[in-house]
């Protein structure tokens, strides 16, 4: 037995009901809704929402390199007024022995080749800035020490679509304005706890390194006491032998 069309369009104003709080703007389901409509509507909806999740998916990259003197990447800005967040952190420096916090340069050219930011002898960096152009920008490291530096990198481009193109009911336009922002926290929440991660690898490693280098250092003195004290005992015999030898000439 199938329910009747005053129990779909029930049960229909129920659904609509429940999920009021989500939306910015206040919806009416009118009595003669059909059961096909809400379900035409609905899934209009779905793929509204799920190509917003989707659209900005290609606006994040990270890449943890080794660098010898000087890299260079590179990134398509699509959109004029994207803002751009940078993060890198200098992991770790390969020399046993060197441990030094003068770091890494940074050039971040627009798709002309001007300079838009400039960061000189940097272990670890986090900025956000407006790209003007569109285009493909570059990000160029240089390294000045003799040893290779582990670098993580990460950019993250902030785009805020407007779907007035799309959608066919302007009541969408403001949830779609707040699933977008929402996607946007979330990415600034998941680029800060990248950048807090690469920090706290960064400081793991200076401190395994600086524990090594104490207990080496401890081990060194240690010897250079034992050998100290051998040798003052060998001077010492041979002081009192020789007094020995005089005494009974």
């Amino acid at each position: 037995m199938y329910p009747s069309r005053d129990s779909q369009n029930q049960s229909a104003s129920q659904i609509v009901q429940n999920f009021q709080f989500l939306l910015p703007f206040p919806i009416w389901v009118s009595s003669d809704w059909s059961n096909s409509k809400m379900k035409i509507g609905l899934q209009k909806f779905a793929v509204l929402v799920l190509l917003a999740l989707l659209s900005s998916l290609q606006n994040v990259f990270g890449i943890r390199f080794v660098i010898d003197r000087e890299e260079c990447f590179s990134h398509n800005i699509e959109y004029e007024g994207d803002t751009l967040h940078i993060s890198f952190v200098v992991i770790k420096v390969d020399g046993a022995w060197h441990y030094t916090h003068d770091g890494v340069d940074l050039v971040v050219k627009g798709p002309s080749g001007e300079q838009l930011q400039d960061f000189r002898d940097r272990t670890s960096e986090k900025i956000e800035f407006v790209a003007h152009n569109k285009g493909v920008h570059r990000f160029c490291f240089t390294n000045k020490s003799p040893y290779h530096e582990t670098i993580d990198f990460d950019v993250h481009v902030s785009h805020f679509s407007y779907y007035d193109q799309h959608a066919k009911d302007e009541h969408f336009n403001p949830l779609l304005d707040q699933i977008s922002k929402l996607e946007e926290a979330l990415y600034n929440i998941q680029f800060e706890q990248h950048w807090l991660e690469a920090q706290t690898e960064r400081q793991a490693i200076v401190n395994d390194a600086m524990g090594r280098r104490a207990v080496h250092k401890a081990f060194f003195e240690s010897a250079a006491l034992v050998g100290a004290s051998v040798l003052q005992v060998y001077l010492l015999r041979r002081l009192f032998e020789r007094k020995l030898g005089m005494s009974r000439v």
